[in-house]
């Protein structure tokens, strides 16, 4: 293309020329720039940003909570409400069913008011509050000791009730959390922010279910020493954690400006409207939003295959399927810190293509070596590396592509369809692999992946850079 006589090849970065009586802002023509793709900083630059680190530090003691709270809820009801001879499955269920239903219902809506409200506040009261349940539920139990409510001692109905509005917090927590990651990391560091954050997550997934029931023991063992005659430890660990979290949030600073909070005047589902149609017009993000569904539906349909791989492999026991989940988990933890180092020398497109395929292959290694353990458990690693490479770019586009007076709307309705996404499989799955078999499921799995990473990228057009 030749070039108007007027083009100084020579103008410094960020100057301007006439053109035709115009002044157009030039680059320096011998610097050259990929679309899509920043300068790589990895992990140092973030670990230097002060509200960053105060919001890492409240989310390693949150996610511990988390993570830890659901074996807590099983030691109580192996203690006080499991008769012998009785499994143990149906309370479990009951359990995971009252943390799901409060994000199926209120998740969009809660991005809504996320948006509202100051999200310092956020952070910090529903951490506290969370905390504050669960340090309640011995006093709980010790009131309702031997009542019976339909047929349920009231104790677990309390324990129940306590679970239902600790998720419901959670609702808020999560978009809130979200939107002052975009707040508070400059653009170029959000792909480094959010692979810690996932490596973070998976550490604490780990830690949680493979230590979680050691540590609740040590602290009992700690508490008894105080002479109290209950064993009220394990309360104390996981509600001081969310309480911690919760004054360690107090600390940052979320950079946020009257603007960029929504009006209250305006009602909450035209609000809600406005988060659908700002998705419908925004395709990167609405690209993003529909991998990182997919992704999340093939990880909870997994979950539900490992217990039956555990089963089939002749290595180890049905019991220890949490060691196959494990796997995924090192593997997502390891994709995060691969991604954190030289994630920005790709598009997030790329990434994401490179992952979805990459998920595809370890489908249908899965499918073909159901009777090998190493085999089955380097597939299930091969995912989680392929997960985070597909999760973390997709979520960085979100942040980084979301004005801020949107920000708890978007993540709002994003939380609600993953959770959406976690808890239709979890009922699928199971049928599928009955009437299948494990490795055609795998094999369907591995053809629902591909297909729709056909559509965004062929079909659609999206061409990665």
């Amino acid at each position: 293309m030749r070039l108007p006589e007027e083009f100084d090849r020579n103008v410094p970065e960020n100057k301007v020329v006439l053109i035709n009586g115009e002044a157009i802002p030039v680059l320096d023509p011998l610097v050259t720039e990929t679309p899509g793709v920043e300068e790589s900083r990895g992990f140092s630059s973030i670990l230097k940003n002060t509200n960053f680190l105060i919001l890492w530090s409240g989310q390693i003691f949150s996610q511990l909570a988390d993570k830890v709270y659901l074996v807590l809820m099983i030691a109580i009801i192996e203690s006080q409400f499991q008769t012998e001879n009785q499994t143990i499955s149906g309370w479990v269920s009951a359990i995971m069913l009252a943390s799901t239903i409060p994000a199926i219902l209120f998740g969009s809506f809660a991005g809504v008011y996320v948006d509202r409200w100051p999200k310092k506040r956020v952070l910090v009261v529903t951490n506290v509050i969370r905390g504050l349940l669960v340090l309640a539920v011995p006093v709980l139990l010790w009131l309702t000791k031997g009542q019976v409510l339909a047929q349920l001692p009231v104790g677990f109905e309390v324990l129940l009730l306590v679970t239902f509005l600790g998720s419901t917090l959670t609702q808020f927590f999560a978009p809130a959390e979200q939107a002052v990651i975009s707040g508070i990391v400059e653009k170029p560091d959000l792909l480094s922010a959010n692979s810690l954050y996932t490596t973070t997550m998976m550490g604490s997934l780990v830690v949680g279910f493979a230590l979680g029931e050691p540590l609740l023991g040590l602290a009992d063992s700690w508490a008894a020493q105080f002479g109290w005659g209950v064993n009220i430890g394990k309360e104390l660990l996981v509600g001081f954690s969310y309480t911690i979290a919760g004054i360690l949030l107090l600390l940052i600073k979320t950079n946020e400006s009257p603007e960029s909070m929504g009006s209250s005047e305006s009602h909450v589902l035209e609000d809600l409207k406005d988060g659908i149609r700002y998705l419908r017009d925004q395709r990167p993000i609405r690209v993003a939003l529909i991998q990182l569904v997919c992704l999340f539906s093939v990880f909870a349909s997994i979950t539900v295959i490992a217990v039956r791989l555990a089963e089939i492999l002749p290595e180890i026991k049905a019991s220890q399927f949490g060691f196959l989940l494990a796997a995924g988990g090192i593997g997502m933890g390891l994709g995060a810190l691969l991604l954190g180092y030289v994630g920005k020398q790709f598009t997030h497109e790329r990434l994401a293509l490179f992952g979805s395929l990459g998920t595809v292959v370890a489908l249908v290694g899965m499918s073909s070596f159901t009777n090998s353990l190493t085999w089955t458990v380097l597939s299930i690693v091969l995912m989680g590396i392929c997960g985070a490479t597909v999760a973390i770019p997709m979520q960085t586009t979100v942040q980084s592509e979301t004005p801020p007076e949107m920000r708890g709307k978007v993540f709002g309705l994003q939380n609600n369809a993953v959770n959406i996404a976690l808890s239709l499989p979890l009922a699928l799955t199971g049928v599928a692999e009955t009437m299948f078999g494990v490795p055609n499921v795998l094999r369907g799995l591995a053809a629902i992946v591909l297909l729709i990473t056909w559509f965004l990228y062929g079909r659609l057009g999206t061409k990665p850079g």
